[in-house]
């Protein structure tokens, strides 16, 4: 409860007190009468205990008003007694509170005349305590007679919960009235110090917290924390940060931090330093101990969110690298019993859908039919090294020729989806298409290469080795493939050598668009979140000399996209920039503006980011050129996809939006319309809720075809790495529904394909580690393909298809794998059910409700969290997700 409720009760009860004692007044009395008869009847009902404690009360207050002093100290001694020692229901005001209170005018008025301090301090504690019967006088009297009491702080705590509840609130008031008129207010951070150690001692956490961050000095709670609070304390400020306002967000996050860095609780410290984004912390973290094992354990978190740092331990450096993330997915599929190899068929069921007439079957083997089996291939098998189209020991180039021109570098490209993190086994099989004479089967394999090395890192850095080359080469489907395998294969590493080759290719205002704004697209996703300013001088220089015909180009939309993820998660930090975007007159200058401001505050939950986005919506877009209308507009369908990406942090913003897009989908028009079925995939990804799928099921039968596009790629995205058997049945009605239609019925498949991610172990969520942290790289990959799509004629459906390989990143397996500390597979019972939030709740509430007990590897669904079944061993990471570290539960064994 907060503070400004606590002060509502109090009031309450003060409001009530005269009711608890006396019986309701009959109806149709008339109001003059109410008040005689209320004070009769209080008189009457008061028993003989209560009248004899009334009687003693008046006779100490009479003491009090005599003119000898000796009788002043033992009659408040009297007083505080009587009120500490009380005792009332919880509904119930303290009787001594109740029947001292119309002493109350006349015991302020005793204060200003007694001439001794002490004595004075000491009827100011008992006045600070009558006070909260008589706040209507709007002095707020509590807080004024504690300042003037001398009391020490062991004293006055004996006055109990509610008092020093009422007391913080009294403080927060004070403080906000004082900070408006810019006067000190040390007194009351000293005496909300004073509070603190109670609040924390007595499960009142979250009074602590609020109190300290009303008085903006929540750096101060650290010292009073200890080894019994810090979990209750940590877990409702990382709970509140989504609900801040900077800078409050950060400090909060920043506060958590060194709580559990100081409690020796690491991954709990990693997980902020990595919402901090601070590398200094993360370090900090390594060092805080010597534990190799521990170290494995943070390196595999920090290996999640694609962070490379260089390790002195070889064992630790594996880890993070995630060199062995094959290994361990291929000991999953094991385990569950899926190694068997899929094919389209197997995804489509084509026997089930319905009216499919004869003189249909000459579309499924249509070009278009072909290049959406080899993503569906490419998807449904991805990581497991195996399948029926591509890998078989027959001739394999009869596959890839079923495929017209860029079809061919879509499915050479996809049989390195099949390889995912297997490098070794990936760049042996992607070798000998490298020779092949047709340059789209060697610009496949190029992208192959950088598909193949995604998301594990290598010290040989055999993807630079290989792709640089390429970069200056005459063919353009080879450069492209080049610069995006090289932008895939280093997402999120930093690495500078991935600059130096690509930077020149942004400023050269002599190279085409497409191959400038894909190389300023790489620069983004491998300087995700870095604000580098090099490169973002160079993209902005780039946009202000380059002509309008360069700068209407469909292309340029990637290199404004470029610049928005130099800047992913950094809030104000892109304020400059922006003010710098605002010189550009060419409406590129606005679309680049509002992906720029969304990507900065990805995640954040900032409410009123999402009021000014929609009201971007809400105008009215004119074109001031013709065939430029579509370009002008760009930007609102920019904002609705911001809308998304600001609160997908949060729950509550998170519901609340979705309805917004119901308005947006009625009163919006052009690349609004387009982008709302994408922005609801964004917010749902890889969480199938039937509210979600159900709507996008009926804009996928939307009049203007665009928007049905995006509505079906979306509900493989919300279903993404599912199988969702209800989402299965509903794409495979739009198999049939548009049967007729090549491009839909391609996005049908596509669709398909993504449900079915790597047979169900896989999911494109950006979040990790229970929900907690955003994955800057995955973000960028899934943004990137929703830009595209915004226009889907002229990306995805055209011929760059290859576009849909910006979901490399995102793919992780969604698996809970636990390992003994030589990083060996052992099976454990866990138990695995839907997460419940504990935050602010009293005792050792269950973190899990209606859960199921497994061995491990197991598969996490959304919202799923697991735990131990018993202490045999202790869990090295705070949540059971992803790779754990498991120690032997030494105190178990002495004990057994």
């Amino acid at each position: 409860m907060s503070q400004k409720e606590s002060g509502k009760d109090a009031t309450d009860a003060t409001a009530s007190m005269e009711n608890s004692s006396s019986s309701t007044v009959p109806a149709g009395k008339a109001p003059a009468h109410k008040k005689n008869d209320k004070d009769q009847k209080d008189e009457e009902e008061l028993s003989e205990e209560d009248q004899q404690l009334k009687s003693e009360l008046d006779m100490l207050v009479e003491r009090l008003k005599e003119p000898d002093t000796s009788l002043y100290k033992p009659a408040l001694d009297s007083l505080k007694n009587f009120i500490r020692t009380s005792t009332s229901s919880m509904t119930a005001v303290p009787k001594p509170l109740k029947f001292l209170r119309p002493h109350y005018p006349d015991l302020t008025e005793l204060y200003d005349k007694w001439p001794s301090a002490e004595l004075q301090s000491s009827l100011a504690d008992v006045l600070s305590v009558l006070g909260m019967t008589y706040t209507d006088t709007g002095k707020r009297d509590s807080l004024h007679y504690r300042l003037l009491s001398t009391a020490t702080s062991e004293e006055y705590v004996t006055w109990g919960h509610e008092y020093l509840r009422h007391l913080a609130l009294e403080i927060g008031e004070v403080h906000a009235e004082r900070a408006e008129k810019e006067e000190p207010s040390e007194d009351l951070l000293d005496l909300a110090l004073q509070i603190i150690p109670f609040f924390l001692k007595h499960n009142a956490e979250v009074d602590a917290v609020d109190l300290l961050l009303e008085l903006e000095a929540i750096d101060k709670l650290p010292p009073f924390v200890d080894k019994d609070t810090y979990g209750r304390v940590c877990l409702y400020m990382v709970s509140c940060v989504n609900l801040l306002p900077p800078p409050d967000d950060r400090n909060f996050l920043r506060v958590a931090y060194t709580i559990y860095l100081s409690q020796n609780q690491l991954p709990q410290a990693m997980a902020l330093a990595i919402r901090l984004d601070d590398y200094d912390s993360i370090r900090t973290v390594f060092s805080a101990t010597e534990d190799v094992s521990m170290h494995k354990q943070l390196a595999f978190i920090l290996a999640r969110q694609q962070i490379w740092l260089q390790l002195e331990n070889e064992e630790v450096q594996e880890c993070l690298s995630n060199t062995r993330l094959s290994t361990y997915f291929m000991f999953l599929a094991k385990e569950l019993n899926i190694l068997e190899p899929k094919l389209p068929e197997d995804i489509y069921k084509s026997h089930l859908e319905h009216s499919r007439n004869d003189h249909d079957t000459g579309l499924i083997d249509s070009a278009k039919q072909n290049l959406a089996a080899s993503f569906v291939n490419a998807f449904v098998n991805s990581g497991f090294g195996k399948d029926k189209m591509m890998l078989v020991d027959d001739d394999t180039r009869s596959w890839v020729y079923k495929n017209k021109d860029g079809g061919m570098l879509s499915a050479t490209a996809g049989l390195a989806s099949i390889l995912l993190w297997d490098v070794e086994q990936g760049l042996q099989q992607l070798d000998k298409y490298l020779y092949s004479s047709e340059e789209y089967i060697k610009a496949g394999a190029l992208l192959g290469i950088g598909i193949v090395n995604t998301s594990v890192h290598n010290d040989s850095e055999p993807a630079l080795a290989l792709l640089s080359d390429y970069i200056e080469n005459r063919n353009v489907s080879l450069r492209v493939s080049a610069i995006i395998g090289l932008g895939l294969a280093y997402a999120g590493s930093q690495n500078q050598d991935i600059v130096a080759l690509l930077l020149p290719l942004v400023s050269d205002v002599s190279v085409e668009m497409q191959i400038s704004s894909l190389a300023a697209l790489s620069l983004g996703l491998v300087l995700v979140g870095s604000c580098n300013s090099d490169v973002t001088e160079t993209i902005v220089q780039g946009l202000l000399i380059r002509d309008d015909s360069q700068l209407y180009d469909k292309w340029a939309r990637f290199m404004s996209l470029g610049l928005g993820l130099l800047y992913m998660g950094k809030q104000d930090a892109a304020d400059v920039l922006l003010e710098t975007l605002k010189a550009i007159e060419h409406p590129i200058g606005r679309n680049t503006l509002v992906l720029v401001d969304i990507c900065s505050y990805a995640g954040t939950g900032n409410v009123l980011k999402i009021q000014q986005l929609l009201h971007l919506c809400s105008e009215k877009s004119t074109g001031e050129q013709k065939g430029s209308e579509e370009e002008n507009d760009l930007y609102q369908g920019y904002a609705v996809l911001g809308v998304a990406i600001i609160a997908m942090g949060e729950d509550i913003g998170s519901e609340m939006v979705l309805r917004q897009f119901g308005h947006l989908m009625h009163y919006g028009e052009g690349s609004i319309r387009r982008a709302v079925p994408l922005a609801m995939g964004l917010i749902s990804a890889s969480n199938p809720q039937m509210k979600v799928f159900d709507t996008l099921s009926r804009y996928s039968h939307d009049s203007e075809l665009e928007v049905a596009f995006n509505a079906i790629f979306s509900m493989g995205l919300v279903g993404a790495g599912t199988n969702n058997a209800r989402l299965a049945q509903l794409l495979r009605q739009l198999a049939s529904y548009y049967s007729k239609e090549a491009n839909s019925l391609f996005m049908v498949r596509i669709a398909q394909g993504l449900l079915h991610l790597g047979k169900g172990t896989l999911s494109l969520s950006p979040f990790h580690t229970e929900r907690q942290i955003l994955s800057n790289v995955s973000l960028a990959g899934l943004l990137t393909v929703l830009v595209s799509l915004i226009d889907a004629s002229q990306f995805i459906l055209d011929s760059s298809h290859y576009l849909l390989y910006f979901l490399t990143p995102c793919i992780h397996p969604r698996f809970l794998i636990t390992l003994d500390e030589d990083m060996k597979p052992i099976q454990v019972n866990v138990r695995v059910g839907q997460a419940v939030d504990t935050v602010g709740q009293a005792g050792r509430p269950k973190t899990i409700t209606g859960w199921v007990t497994h061995s491990t590897p197991v598969l996490l669904g959304h919202g799923e969290r697991a735990e131990l079944e018993d202490d045999e061993y202790i869990a090295l990471a705070s949540t059971l997700e992803g790779l754990v570290v498991l120690r032997k539960n030494e105190s178990r064994a002495d004990e057994e």
